[in-house]
């Protein structure tokens, strides 16, 4: 039997932080046998119960563990974390085997290490991950990348992560296409996110008109254009205006939005919603304050204007 004609029914997932534990358990529930290795103890003993999981306490004993061809999917940072458990896995690999890149990596150093891993005779699938924390229940948006017989290597644990209709995933195209998907779909989401929240602002400022954000939220979720997911979530943090008050102003970007602006600079294609969303968050990251100071005196040195005095 040709070994790339049965689809793998067993897997190593290394990286067990809160996708790559909820993809496990997933996986699991599904029929399908899950290696797993953290260097995190505490991330290995979460899963420790998990019928169908079995951690192990390095990353070599995930992969021994494995019949072949081995399937070893990573869900790690992009960077030096996912940089050095690569250079680590292919010492322990033969050709055949097939690594999953499923962490939120930039589609150039998929295409990168796809290239390092095939001197190995190691084929590499990139796939981008969507579905967060509902992932476990609802099961996850995927989007992979690849040449079509290593795809099909993964069509049973692509089906037991994807949601139970089997939609929800697709194989995108050659290596980088997946992780260029996801790039662009968290593009995409940056700019909806910040398209909600401006809006909520322009209502909060006329409390006289608007009397109950969360009623016209809630509103808005059933029927009318703009309804999402990402409209949910608002209409949700809308119902404790106590707890959205402490919660600081500051959002993180982790890096997806930049890599998009990068993408649209190299292709000369407008994308100002994104890039203006991904400013918005600098902004209230305090990247702003410097240019703000200044502004604030340019207007004092031309005009006379008063400026107002730092609190710290």
């Amino acid at each position: 039997m040709n070994r790339q004609s049965v689809s793998a029914q067993s897997l190593a997932m290394i990286g067990l932080g809160r996708m790559g534990a909820n993809m496990s358990r997933r996986l699991a529930r599904h029929g399908v046998t899950v290696h797993g290795f953290d260097g995190d103890s505490t991330a290995r003993a979460a899963l420790e119960q998990e019928p169908g999981v079995v951690t192990h306490l390095s990353l070599a004993a995930a992969l021994a563990a494995l019949p072949s061809p081995r399937v070893v999917w990573l869900m790690l940072p992009a960077g030096e974390a996912t940089e050095s458990v690569l250079g680590q896995a292919i010492a322990h690999l033969a050709p055949g085997d097939l690594v999953v890149d499923g962490g939120n990596a930039n589609y150039l150093d998929s295409q990168r290490h796809a290239t390092q891993l095939a001197e190995h005779g190691i084929q590499f699938v990139d796939c981008g991950v969507s579905g967060g924390v509902h992932g476990l229940a609802n099961g996850y948006c995927l989007m992979v990348g690849g040449q079509s017989e290593s795809v099909a290597l993964l069509e049973l644990i692509i089906r037991a992560l994807a949601p139970e209709s089997g939609a929800g995933w697709a194989h995108c195209g050659d290596i980088g296409a997946g992780h260029f998907a996801k790039m662009v779909h968290n593009g995409i989401e940056y700019g909806m996110m910040q398209a909600l929240a401006e809006g909520f602002a322009l209502l909060d400022g006329r409390p006289d008109l608007i009397r109950d954000q969360a009623a016209l939220a809630q509103a808005w979720r059933r029927g009318s254009v703009i309804r999402s997911w990402l409209l949910d979530l608002t209409a949700d943090a809308l119902r404790d205006p106590g707890a959205l008050a402490e919660v600081a102003p500051f959002v993180a970007d982790s890096g997806e939005g930049r890599w998009t602006v990068d993408e649209a600079i190299r292709q000369g294609t407008p994308v100002p919603v994104i890039a203006a969303a991904l400013f918005a968050r600098f902004d209230s990251q305090g990247h702003a304050d410097p240019a703000n100071r200044l502004l604030a005196m340019m207007r004092r040195g031309f005009g006379g204007h008063a400026v107002r005095q730092s609190d710290s």
